[in-house]
């Protein structure tokens, strides 16, 4: 429906607003009462002269009353009745293509209840994803796991000894003594593990929830800086241990094993953008459409280097988001560099339809695939994944694979028009789909068709 349907009802709101009678206005513009009617009930469109009569009738412009200000409202409304289940009769799905198409009819008419309907949409998306992240932190959570377990194990001990003094009322003195010595010391522990354990949950809703491992103490440090670090771009000898010492002494990176990894990613960071310049690169990712293989063949680089360098560059100028997972051999995630509409599981397996884990049954040859991720707004992104080994292989030696899976999102154009598209969720747990083929346990959220 053309969005000057709704012209009607702001003239008539407008005129409500000046206190002007209806028979009033029309005699200003040269129309009869009964015609200016249908015009305010949307049963008549207006345009071109008439509209910038009325216009200056109602001391306002032309665009206020053709275009009103409730895109936005009318574009939320739009989004709500299409995320709607269309199941049952087909009389139900046809009252539904019937709702849609009077949307704009009903915020012109009712725009208190339909902002009303639009927050409460808004507000329902977001107790959704709190859900799904608290779940998956409830689930797969390890420093939580790991604080119930010995605070279990603190209790267990206390109530052992206290079932012994219990039990055994004529013990000599110094079994007493130590008895009584190790409840004082479990019941230290036990409120120490406590008082870690409150502390780590009320930091789960500040800016650091999640940093609770190396991995992700060293994600969060390169998000703050968009994973773009300009200090490496020139090559400079040293940079890298000043940006260690500064995260060290800031306290973005606290432990040894996070400082270990953040090395050893922008020593990574540091061969990449020698081998492929900055200013030189981005020109020819844009000439190239950011195709990953054009431009390995172009820069003689191996596809995984291109992978990690298009995930690095600057977000201004880019057509869009650019994300970057990484696993090993056993399907763990690495490194993650999150892109919008794409949720990565922080604990636990993500979805096993992801192209990151067909390129690990494909060492040496990429994977390309449009995906789209599941849930109430699906947004569809570009994928191209790449599995190297990252040691020598040799006979009798392990094999040690690393995969590489970049992200680009609609921005792009290329998931817009693709034909076919390959439906995932983030993991099992959260993802609606519940005919998958690949799913490995029930979903705690609603299902979808």
């Amino acid at each position: 429906m053309a969005k000057n349907v709704l012209t009607g009802s702001r003239i008539r709101a407008r005129r409500a607003d000046l206190g002007v009678k209806q028979s009033a206005l029309a005699g200003r513009v040269g129309i009869s009462p009964s015609y200016l009617n249908l015009i305010e009930h949307n049963r008549r469109r207006i345009g071109g002269k008439l509209l910038v009569a009325l216009a200056r009738a109602l001391e306002t412009e032309p665009m206020a009353l053709s275009e009103g200000a409730e895109a936005a409202l009318v574009d939320a409304l739009r989004e709500a009745a299409l995320e709607r289940p269309r199941e049952g009769s087909a009389e139900n799905a046809a009252m539904s293509e019937a709702e849609l198409e009077r949307v704009e009819e009903f915020a012109g008419r009712f725009p208190g209840w339909a902002a009303l309907l639009a927050e409460t949409r808004a507000r329902v998306l977001e107790a959704e994803r709190s859900v799904e992240a608290l779940s998956d932190r409830l689930s797969h959570d390890p420093q939580l796991s790991a604080s119930l377990h010995e605070m279990l194990s603190s209790v267990t001990a206390i109530r052992s000894t206290a079932a012994i003094l219990a039990e055994t009322p004529d013990l000599e003195g110094d079994w007493l003594a130590r008895f009584h010595r190790n409840i004082n010391d479990d019941s230290a522990r036990l409120a120490e593990s406590a008082e870690g354990l409150v502390r780590y949950l009320d930091d789960g809703g500040g800016e650091e929830a999640g940093a609770g491992t190396p991995q992700e103490e060293v994600e969060a440090w390169l998000g703050r800086r968009g994973f773009h670090l300009a200090e490496l771009e020139a090559g400079e000898a040293g940079e890298s241990a000043r940006l260690l010492e500064e995260a060290r002494t800031s306290g973005a990176l606290k432990g040894g094993a996070a400082q270990s990894m953040a090395a050893a990613r922008l020593a990574l960071y540091r061969d990449d953008a020698a081998a492929l310049p900055l200013a030189a690169f981005a020109e020819a990712a844009a000439a190239a459409g950011y195709d990953p293989s054009l431009l390995a063949a172009q820069f003689d680089v191996p596809l995984e280097a291109v992978l990690r360098r298009l995930a690095s560059l600057p977000r201004e100028g880019l057509p869009g988001e650019i994300g970057l997972v990484s696993c090993d051999g056993s399907g763990t995630l690495t490194f993650r560099k999150p892109v919008s509409g794409f949720p990565m599981p922080r604990f636990g397996a993500a979805c096993a339809l992801w192209p990151l884990y067909t390129a690990l049954t494909r060492p040496t040859l990429g994977v390309r695939a449009v995906v789209e991720m599941a849930g109430r707004s699906p947004r569809r992104f570009t994928a191209f994944a790449m599995c190297r080994p990252v040691a020598d292989m040799g006979f009798g030696r392990p094999q040690v694979f690393e995969a590489n899976m970049l992200l680009l999102d609609e921005g792009f154009g290329a998931a817009r028009e693709a034909g076919e598209v390959l439906e995932l969720g983030s993991s099992c747990r959260i993802c609606p789909r519940e005919a998958c083929p690949a799913r490995r346990e029930p979903s705690i959220i609603g299902r979808q068709e």
